[in-house]
């Protein structure tokens, strides 16, 4: 095995050097919003936290912060600047009070206490095309995502205070223009104001970026355009992002990875995975995927850093360092290590993208593994309770939400023949009862190690 993996390395390293090194990706997400002269933001810093976690896992070097006062988001975004020379991709997003003077838009720390237009422009705002051009100037690809068209908080004081002269205090933002190879983004349009969301959750905006531009295989500007739509759609049509991008080229910030032998991905596409395995990559990752020792799966994301299987090799080191037991991961096979170890939130179910008619599809399934639950295409709180029991009786973390391999593991799941039929209640399922039922509800035909498991385990835990 060792002189496998040496020779291999070897090999790898003449011919993914420049793959390996040519995608530099830098992010700067900043959510404000325990301001101390206005009234606090709720979200700004949960919105900040989930993009920071979607970006790292798709390959950013992400500069976070949250509640920045001014001295605090200088030194972020002078990290930030020196990160991002050279960069093929740049990345900058905000939430939190962002205002517009006299047509020129400037980002709040949480100690702005801004009394005139004086203030403003002397340095208790940060201005925002100041700060884009001497931190992004340099890369290649650069986008700008705002979630900072808020009502201005300052807007009497500073109209107050400025009687000798005509100053324009908008509501919002105002309208930028992007230059060659910049995407900017709003969440929504010019002189408009956007919504912050519920309370402890991400706003309209953010959730739908979250939701969207990672996506596998999915375009940045056909990624904002569902954005769009889904803000557009959530809110009632009450808020439409805007946008505006001189972008030149396809950018990807989560190619799907293509089958060994395909054609190459795009040139000029910024990506995580370096495009389709190589044939020594393939025979290098089959060499270790199964593994017991993360020394040699280390090895692999030694030499590929941005390899097509570096989520599956992160996973299995996981799995080995801190999973479940053997006599677990045996009774579930074929089910990928990392389901017993990656929690789910509610970033990583948006990720997934599930419309209502999926949803019903998630519900019907649990019914049919007997976790009884309306099939409503909602995940209300009585759904994620029952999600929550799945989970336990499955050994994943118990969360109530679900993500990618969780999802894929339900699907995988031998259920009970009724989960298809079209006679299911859109309200209530056929068969009453709570909790998880156990193997009884299974029709003869229907058996195998999914149901079996399903049937066993979701009677020990269910009637708890």
């Amino acid at each position: 095995m060792r002189f496998l993996i040496a020779v291999m390395s070897v090999a790898a390293l003449l011919v993914s050097a420049n793959v390996a090194k040519a995608d530099k990706r830098v992010a700067f997400v900043v959510g404000n919003g325990a301001y101390k002269n206005v009234a606090p933001l709720p979200n700004p810093a949960i919105d900040a936290k989930s993009m920071a976690k979607l970006l790292r896992n798709v390959g950013f070097d992400v500069v976070e912060g949250a509640n920045l006062t001014r001295d605090k988001m200088t030194e972020r975004l002078l990290e930030f600047g020196k990160k991002a020379e050279g960069a093929d991709v740049a990345l900058f997003f905000y939430a939190g009070h962002g205002i517009a003077i006299n047509g020129i838009n400037y980002l709040l720390p949480v100690d702005a206490d801004l009394k005139s237009e004086m203030d403003v422009k002397l340095g208790s705002a940060i201005n925002i095309d100041v700060t884009l051009d001497q931190t992004m100037a340099d890369a290649k690809v650069k986008l700008v995502f705002l979630d900072a068209c808020r009502d201005n908080p300052f807007a009497a004081k500073i109209k107050s205070n400025s009687a000798t002269r005509s100053v324009s205090v908008q509501s919002g933002l105002a309208e930028m223009k992007s230059g060659e190879g910049t995407l900017i983004a709003f969440a929504t349009g010019p002189g408009q104001t956007a919504l912050d969301g519920q309370e402890g959750t991400n706003s309209p905006f953010t959730r739908a970026l979250m939701a969207n531009i990672a996506s596998p295989g999915v375009e940045i500007q056909q990624a904002m355009t569902k954005v769009r739509a889904q803000v557009n759609e959530e809110t009632n049509k009450n808020q439409l992002p805007w946008g505006h991008t001189n972008l030149i080229g396809a950018v990807y910030l989560n190619p799907a990875p293509a089958a060994a032998g395909s054609a190459v991905a795009a040139p000029n596409v910024p990506a995580v995975i370096a495009g389709p395995a190589s044939e020594v990559e393939l025979e290098f990752w089959r060499s270790i995927k199964d593994s017991n020792k993360p020394e040699e799966l280390n090895a692999y994301l030694t030499n590929y850093p941005n390899g097509t299987f570096k989520p599956l090799a992160l996973a299995r080191i996981a799995s080995l360092q801190d999973g479940p037991s053997t006599a677990t991961r045996n009774l579930t096979t074929g089910i990928d290590p990392a389901t017993f170890t990656e929690e789910a939130d509610q970033t990583t179910e948006d990720q997934i993208g599930l419309d209502r008619g999926q949803r019903r599809d998630v519900q019907r399934r649990l019914n049919g593994l007997g976790f009884d639950t309306k099939v409503t295409g909602k995940f209300d709180e009585a759904t994620r309770a029952v999600i929550t029991r799945w989970q336990a009786a499955r050994g994943y973390p118990k969360t109530g939400f679900l993500n990618t391999l969780q999802h894929k593991a339900l699907q995988s799941e031998i259920v009970a023949t009724r989960v298809a039929s079209a006679g299911d209640s859109d309200e209530h399922p056929r068969r009453p009862g709570g909790g998880g039922g156990g193997g009884r509800h299974y029709r003869g035909g229907s058996g195998g190690p999914g149901a079996l498991f399903g049937g066993m385990m979701g009677g020990l835990f269910g009637r708890r």
